[in-house]
């Protein structure tokens, strides 16, 4: 099992999970976060850590697109450890539907 970041951290991207991961396993988008899968130890100490419950496990139904978008940005991303603010919109956007189709960039952040 490995945990992954949904669709829910678009164009939210609260980062109170990556103070909390011992392995430094998240990287950041323009407008999200993802979680390398093969980085990530399983811990689960990230979950309960996000406001939006954008954080599941890979065990959950339909999970395998996740996973898969979570690797390919991994890859892509610059790593992120330091906790910053999140979007302006992040309240008005938590739980939205549709998101990766409405708001979702493949632009990096800063990571840092």
């Amino acid at each position: 099992m490995t945990y992954i970041v949904t669709d829910n951290c678009i164009a939210c991207k609260y980062t109170d999970c990556v103070e909390v991961c011992p392995v430094d396993c998240f990287y950041e988008g323009e407008n999200m976060l993802v979680i390398h899968p093969d980085e990530c130890i399983d811990c689960g100490v990230c979950e309960p850590e996000c406001p939006a419950d954008a954080i599941r496990p890979d065990t959950e139904p339909d999970m395998d697109k996740w996973v898969e978008m979570n690797r390919k940005y991994a890859e892509l991303w610059p790593v992120i450890v330091t906790k910053k603010d999140q979007l302006p919109e992040a309240e008005e956007r938590d739980g939205e539907t549709d998101k990766m189709e409405k708001y979702f960039s493949e632009a990096p952040g800063e990571g840092g």
